[in-house]
């Protein structure tokens, strides 16, 4: 049930967002146990003016190629899962489509299971 946000600058192909969605999806999979079919992706790209990041923040050189993620998601995950799924996620963006590995941003927002709907008005999960 998580639910993706993509952020990053604004000029980049379809085949490269496309790398993206399949990538996070793929590492969600495998590290977080998603369904398959589960998968719901918002892609957003933003003009240089829209897109303000620090470029050394935590002395991690991002590049104007940053990626930022948020996932809301369940909180049923462990420590564990979750570095194993930022790890997944930064292997699988710098394969395909390319991602340096420091242009990898990703935030979790976690919630309880009866916070979700995803149609006719029913807690699905509840």
């Amino acid at each position: 049930m998580p639910l993706v946000r993509i952020a990053l600058r604004r000029g980049k192909s379809p085949a490269y967002i496309a790398a993206l969605r399949n990538g996070i999806y793929a590492a969600m999979r495998e590290s977080f146990s998603v369904p398959e079919n589960d998968r719901f992706i918002l892609v957003n790209q933003h003009d240089a003016e829209e897109f303000d990041y620090d470029p050394n923040y935590l002395d991690i050189a991002r590049s104007d190629d940053l990626v930022i993620v948020q996932i809301a998601c369940n909180n049923t995950r462990t420590v564990e899962q979750k570095q194993a799924f930022y790890r997944s996620v930064a292997e699988k963006l710098t394969a395909d489509p390319g991602v340096r590995p420091e242009d990898v941003f990703i935030n979790l927002l976690e919630t309880a299971k009866e916070n979700w709907s995803f149609g006719n008005g029913i807690a699905q999960y509840a």
